[in-house]
């Protein structure tokens, strides 16, 4: 008998600690999505908190901070960053959507030597009006990476330098030479109005939570002066080329579509005459880039020309750098042919 007693009290004792186990499991799992003091990250903001104190210095020193410098700061979060770019800068602009982490970051800096350096601006930073700024350094939310790598381009007055922390994959992608796997439409725009470094990886074991991939560090110098091409233009050829980025040329610029496309942007330049406001044409409404029908007359005859005296016929975009997308555009160009 008591041996039975002492099997149902042992099997009750381990069902509790299986129970208890699961209980403590789950507050874990709570806490892990939380922040400083019950606060939730939201994976609608992207929020990931880098929690490694050594990372955050790394990234400060290398983007290479200077004690006069007004430094803008994209998605504070609770301020680990922040805190070490106050130390270092004469100013630092956070801009942060969430009233939340805002209410953390201004406890956190207030009654320090600092709090007067700090400037919140509420709001998405892709849609706000940028304030004057010198470097840019920012754990960046992930799902606006693209637009706001071209926000930051177009800003004026040019800024020195951005030390932006992204996706490894997008990372990569912005920094990634021709001929590499991940060279694309976002490396060929990037690569043109900025010189890219890769700075550092960092492993999704620094973030709190941690994100679901590794991240990188990257850093864009704008090119000062910019490159004297029409952005527009430029980025309507690029398009059209890496829609099939493995394709040659040839193959591309003999399709219907493109040459209906384009020929149509020549008659209305040609209408409207040369330097007066021409019809925007959108290449991606205007055509299929899995048509494989070929076009045909004397206007498709012009492309390949172009192509084929100037050695771009066999060429894929993939290889192409930016050198020979410059000279291709000004080959364009100059025989009235446009892409925007």
């Amino acid at each position: 008998f008591y041996f039975f007693l002492e099997l149902i009290n042992v099997s009750m004792s381990s069902s509790g600690l299986r129970v208890a186990s699961k209980v403590i499991s789950k507050i874990k799992d709570k806490k892990a999505a939380t922040g400083f003091q019950g606060i939730e990250f939201l994976k609608k903001h992207g929020q990931h908190i880098l929690k490694n104190p050594m990372l955050v210095n790394s990234i400060v020193e290398k983007a290479g901070v200077k004690s006069t410098d007004v430094v803008l700061e994209i998605g504070p979060g609770t301020g680990n960053l922040t805190m070490k770019l106050l130390e270092a800068a004469k100013k630092v602009i956070a801009v942060e959507v969430d009233p939340r982490m805002i209410i953390e970051l201004q406890r956190r800096v207030q009654g320090t030597p600092y709090a007067a350096n700090l400037q919140v601006l509420q709001g998405d930073v892709i849609k706000m009006q940028l304030p004057y700024f010198d470097l840019c350094v920012a754990n960046t939310p992930y799902q606006i990476s693209s637009p706001l790598v071209f926000k930051l381009l177009s800003h004026r007055p040019m800024f020195r330098a951005a030390v932006l922390m992204f996706q490894r994959e997008f990372a990569m992608r912005v920094v990634a030479p021709a001929g590499d796997p991940l060279y694309c439409r976002l490396s060929v725009n990037s690569q043109l109005l900025a010189r890219t470094n890769h700075i550092l990886k960092v492993g999704r074991n620094n973030f709190k939570p941690p994100p679901k991939v590794d991240s990188s560090v990257i850093r864009l110098e704008p090119r000062n002066p910019p490159p004297p091409v029409d952005f527009r233009e430029w980025d309507g050829m690029v398009r059209l080329c890496f829609g099939r980025k493995n394709r040659t040329l040839g193959a591309i610029f003999r399709q219907k579509s493109v040459v209906e496309m384009l020929e149509k942007n020549h008659s209305t330049l040609k209408a409207l005459k040369i330097g007066s406001v021409m019809e925007t044409e959108d290449i991606a409404a205007d055509m299929d880039l899995e048509e494989e029908e070929e076009g045909s007359g004397p206007f498709k005859e012009k492309l390949v020309a172009i192509l084929t005296s100037n050695g771009y016929d066999q060429k894929r975009s993939a290889k192409l750098t930016q050198d020979d997308f410059l000279h291709l555009l000004s080959l364009f160009n100059a025989q009235d042919i446009h892409f925007a």
